[in-house]
């Protein structure tokens, strides 16, 4: 497709980005009125938001659009499934400026609707906006099925600690993409297009998970909010991580130790969960750790072999490093 998107215009760019979307059970009236109608079975809706903002989240020299239609969609939809809840539909915002390729936008669209159908949710609507930076915003929306919502202020002591996905992947391939390189290519390819375990969230509360996030800011830094929540100490034992060999040759060839990628990365949006000690987890899940007391002079906090992480890591969109 030919020509830019102000060429296009608003309702032509709209006609474009609608007709890539695909039918789902859970979107009973999808675009093209003043609001979609979204099914919820359960009479509860799951809800969840992020923006990415080209420069800050994404680089249109490191990701093509079609990565980052996977991207924005996987971590609003991951959130959704760490609630315990099954996915169901997600609302799109867009800013583009008007001289931007049409073909950006429709291939941004055919990534949000992969990976849509990967979760099994689909595109309910959306707003598209002329804007001098390129901003994607989801909203993703999901179903309880009868199940209580896994938040994260349910951990209790003696609870097992266990995660299901990928530790570590995104920040060493971004860490390669930013000295340059394009491979590991499995590395690279997990920080332009994450793959959470959707189906491990409401698997987990099935099983009788008490609290539950995903690792979009860090392992460190997302079991920190659980601690917090439930008032907990959270121990991590390292001996329980997975480090892959390439990893670690990642590591050694750029000077970082690559177990700080997997206790600090983000954007892998495994799912990490607490469980009652005497779960029968599936092979799917790692025990890392456990849930302790936090008493007297020990607050709730989250540590690595007893010992506090001593160490920076994690994001914080307003800290430095964000």
């Amino acid at each position: 497709m030919k020509g830019s998107v102000g060429e296009l215009g608003e309702f032509g760019l709209i006609r474009e980005l609608t007709s890539r979307i695909g039918d789902t059970p859970a979107v009973r009236l999808g675009p093209g009125d003043d609001a979609a109608v979204i099914a919820a079975p359960d009479r509860r809706v799951v809800a969840s938001t992020d923006i990415l903002l080209e420069g800050r989240h994404f680089r249109r020299d490191w990701s093509t659009a079609y990565d980052v239609g996977r991207k924005a969609a996987a971590q609003n939809l991951a959130d959704i499934a760490a609630m315990g809840a099954v996915p169901t539909a997600i609302l799109l915002g867009l800013v583009v400026p008007a001289e931007l390729p049409v073909t950006w936008p429709t291939e941004l669209m055919d990534g949000i609707r992969d990976e849509c159908q990967v979760a099994g949710a689909g595109v309910a609507g959306g707003d598209v906006v002329r804007g001098d930076t390129i901003t994607v915003s989801i909203t993703a929306l999901g179903d309880l099925r009868d199940r209580e919502a896994v938040t994260r202020a349910g951990a209790r002591p003696g609870d097992l600690l266990a995660v299901t996905g990928w530790l570590g992947w995104s920040a060493a391939g971004f860490t390669v993409l930013s000295r340059g390189f394009r491979s590991p290519r499995a590395f690279v390819e997990a920080h332009r297009r994450p793959e959470p375990p959707y189906h491990a969230g409401p698997a987990a509360a099935a099983l009788g998970a008490t609290a539950m996030t995903d690792v979009s800011d860090g392992l460190i830094a997302d079991l920190g909010h659980i601690a917090h929540s439930s008032g907990v100490r959270i121990d991590i034992r390292s001996a329980g991580l997975d480090v892959p060999a390439q990893m670690s040759d990642i590591g050694h060839a750029v000077g970082v130790d690559p177990l700080h990628w997997v206790l600090t990365g983000g954007e892998d949006h495994a799912i990490v969960a607490t469980f009652p000690a005497d779960t029968k987890l599936p092979a799917r899940w790692r025990v890392i750790g456990q849930v302790l007391p936090a008493r007297g002079s020990v607050r709730p906090q989250v540590t690595v072999d007893g010992a506090p992480w001593e160490r920076d890591g994690g994001w914080d969109h307003f800290g430095s490093g964000g």
